[in-house]
């Protein structure tokens, strides 16, 4: 199983405004990792192989494709962040030229294609997916899902019948140690009205199979997976949480130093004697059928 605990990251000034780039290396190089055992979770009991056509629903920095792609799978990522994109192409295209626009890489190689499932058809003569996934977890931000249901159904139509399709999200909030560290979030935001806060909500049993029902899937079967957040030092589990984007709207009704600030003091309890931060959490997976 991959180590959840990473190295430590140092910047000349955290308190600054994190640029694009630098928030999507912190997401690749600190916090994606956090979610590897949900991913080799749900291909061990997928028996994700050579057989596997996979298509891959805000791909991120393309982790979960790269573990895919070790165990035979050809494999798509579509995600509408550029910057995560990129690091995704440094990963599985390290050879190959690509601007960041939908051009396909060659057949047998991994394609990332920036935007939506509609941007990954597969060419004329090329099998359907039969696979699709969406690894982002849901259930934490309100209005999270809002988008999932249509890319669902787009997606669908790229693949297979009776393909089977993924979808994740958090746990119930006292298996999550993480939980009370993201209400800061909402704290934060709801403490000086910001105009576009999202809040931030306990995850509710059935979260999942609403979505699944409004994109037309069959759930068929389910599985919760012990992810926890581990980092070297109070810095990184900093900037691997902010790095997620759940913290934004606190960052637009305060500064970001200032969150960075109320963060830092709710990960003091999971501070462990040798300075690491450790958070169990546990994340949930429905599998369903198209």
């Amino acid at each position: 199983m991959t180590p959840t605990l990473v190295r430590h990251h140092r910047y000349a000034d955290s308190s600054a405004t994190v640029d694009a780039g630098t928030r999507a290396r912190d997401w690749a190089e600190i916090q994606e990792r956090m979610l590897a055992p949900l991913y080799e979770a749900v291909y061990q009991r997928l028996e994700v192989g050579a057989a596997t056509r996979m298509l891959s629903i805000g791909c991120g920095s393309g982790l979960a494709l790269l573990i895919a792609a070790a165990r035979g799978a050809r494999v798509t990522g579509v995600d509408t962040d550029r910057e995560r994109l990129a690091l995704a192409r440094e990963r599985l295209l390290p050879d190959a030229g690509w601007a960041g626009t939908p051009e396909q890489a060659p057949a047998e190689q991994p394609r990332l294609f920036v935007g939506g499932p509609p941007a990954a058809a597969p060419a004329a003569g090329e099998a359907p997916y039969n696979l699709l996934t969406a690894f982002n977890p849901i259930g934490c931000v309100t209005g999270d899902s809002e988008g999932l249901s249509p890319a669902l159904e787009s997606a669908v139509r790229l693949a297979a019948r009776g393909t089977t399709v993924v979808l994740t999200g958090w746990g119930p909030p006292e298996r999550c140690a993480t939980a009370p560290v993201l209400r800061v979030a909402a704290r934060l935001a709801e403490s000086a009205r910001a105009p576009r806060s999202a809040g931030l909500r306990a995850a509710r049993r059935d979260d999942l199979e609403d979505v699944a029902a409004r994109a037309g899937l069959k759930p068929d079967g389910s599985g919760r997976v012990s992810c926890p957040f581990g980092y070297a030092d109070m810095d990184s589990a900093v900037r691997g949480l902010l790095s997620t984007g759940l913290f934004d709207s606190a960052v637009r009704a305060t500064d970001r130093s200032q969150v960075e600030k109320e963060v830092a003091e709710a990960l003091h309890p999971h501070r462990r004697p040798d300075g690491t931060v450790w958070m169990p959490n546990v994340f949930r997976y429905l599998v369903c059928v198209s």
